[in-house]
């Protein structure tokens, strides 16, 4: 019963291949061969599809059998778009139809991990090496058919019944069958060790969940209406979702153009740290001066008012004056080529002396018609010679110049009739110069009528 138990055993361990030769995997360019080793290749065949995400990429090059009695199936990747595998790379026999078809659907990996290690001697070198440790296989479906036909269901019960003295000891060995026989149950191993790591975050996340989740259950009624609202927002958006998609088209463009705007705004800022510093520096002295000048800007308001009123009432003269305006335009753009060569010839005759010349010619021209003799300088002029020019000693008719009111008390006038005429009031100067006139009162009379007379004219 052990040896039946052993045989069986290794019935489930053991790899059937078919070994074909083909042309080894080349470095010059040629086809990306992979050597993946497998628990067992099933009914895999040598020109069987290759699939990465369901396109085909390649086919299955050759099959062997490793020295520990594994599957080795190499396959060929002709998309250099799926090339090269990682280390983290995984291959998986799966059934292609019901005939027992399959071919094998792989995941080239993520370029964070290493690339495979390429295989230098032995069986397969030249191509790269994919661990058992990243496949897996199927269980067939025509061996889960027999397990209720004979002799294969009294062979099974055998196996179950000395499974336990078989695999005595060797509970690693089962559970790595296990997870390569389904990496599913491999994959859900690694999640549960991860989640154990995170107990305690995990934990706490629980804790602070709550907390979170306890203000949003009391503000629930505005979440509802948020996504309500959300749900609004997302249909106008839908109607418009060409002209979102084109703005977004445009986007790059315009980050482009918005680029050395940037840089012109990040060199501004640079240069104008300094004078922002100042400003700082300064913010208390000008919150003292704005606060200094609110009592001014009150006071301001009244007068701005009335300002305002009385620009409002003078608006309608103002707007009157604007055919005054215009044709005062119309003359100032008239008189410009006259304006301009009149101040080209003022300056033509304030840059050459003219102005100081002509000031010359008149003071020295008056100059010129002045006498001069002992005594220093006289101007000369034409006398007036008429009848009233010559000396007398009484008044002469028709040449006096003295006008009197009706009913005035004149003064007292030498006359050729009356003889002197008495001074009253304001012309008492001119009679105390006639009493200081001294000599025989008939030297003395033409001097008095002379000064009368003077006097008189002046007034």
């Amino acid at each position: 019963m052990r040896r039946v138990a052993f045989i069986g055993t290794a019935l489930i361990a053991t790899i059937v291949a078919v070994v074909i030769a083909t042309s080894p995997a080349r470095s010059d360019g040629g086809p990306y061969t992979v050597r993946a080793i497998f628990d067992d290749a099933s009914f895999a065949a040598q020109g069987e599809d290759v699939r990465i995400a369901g396109a085909n990429v390649g086919s299955i090059q050759s099959l062997g059998v490793t020295a520990s009695n594994r599957a080795a199936v190499t396959i060929s990747i002709s998309d250099a778009r799926f090339t090269p595998f990682y280390a983290n790379a995984t291959c998986a026999i799966r059934p292609q139809s019901l005939i027992g078809e399959e071919y094998v659907d792989c995941t080239p990996g993520s370029s964070s991990a290493a690339p495979l290690s390429r295989i230098t001697r032995g069986p397969g070198a030249g191509s790269y090496l994919l661990p058992v440790t990243h496949t897996s296989s199927p269980v067939d479906t025509d061996i889960v058919q027999d397990i209720s036909r004979e002799p294969v269901r009294e062979s099974l019960a055998v196996i179950i019944d000395e499974l336990g003295t078989g695999l005595a000891a060797r509970g690693s060995d089962l559970n790595a069958v296990i997870h390569r026989a389904n990496p599913a149950l491999g994959d859900t191993d690694r999640v549960l060790q991860i989640l154990d790591r995170q107990n305690h975050a995990l934990a706490q996340l629980a804790t602070n969940s709550d907390t979170v989740l306890a203000p949003l259950a009391r503000e629930r009624r505005q979440i509802s209406g948020f996504v309500v609202q959300a749900n609004t927002t997302s249909v106008a958006s839908a109607q418009r979702a060409a002209d979102i998609s084109r703005t977004f088209r445009l986007f790059p463009s315009f980050l482009g153009q918005l680029r050395p705007l940037m840089a012109d705004l990040g060199t501004l800022a640079d240069q104008g740290t300094p004078v922002l510093t100042d400003l700082g520096q300064s913010a208390s002295a000008l919150g003292r001066q704005f606060a200094n000048l609110t009592p001014f800007a009150s006071a301001a308001r009244t007068a701005l008012i009335k300002l305002g009123a009385s620009a409002a009432q003078s608006q309608p003269a103002l707007v009157a004056t604007m055919p005054l305006a215009q044709r005062l335009l119309k003359l100032g753009r008239a008189s410009q080529p006259s304006a301009s060569l009149l101040q080209r010839l003022t300056a033509s005759i304030d840059k050459t002396g003219g102005i100081e010349q002509l000031m010359k010619v008149l003071f020295e021209g008056t100059a010129a018609g002045n006498g001069f003799n002992s005594l220093g300088h006289y101007v000369r002029d034409e006398p007036l010679v008429s009848s009233c020019t010559n000396y007398a000693t009484s008044a002469v008719a028709g040449c006096s110049s003295n006008f009197f009111k009706a009913g005035a008390t004149s003064a007292s006038v030498p006359t050729a009739e009356t003889g002197p005429r008495t001074v009253r009031g304001s012309d008492g100067v001119v009679a105390q110069a006639l009493r200081s006139v001294s000599g025989p009162a008939r030297s003395a009379a033409p001097l008095r009528g002379l000064l009368a007379y003077l006097f008189r004219a002046g007034k």
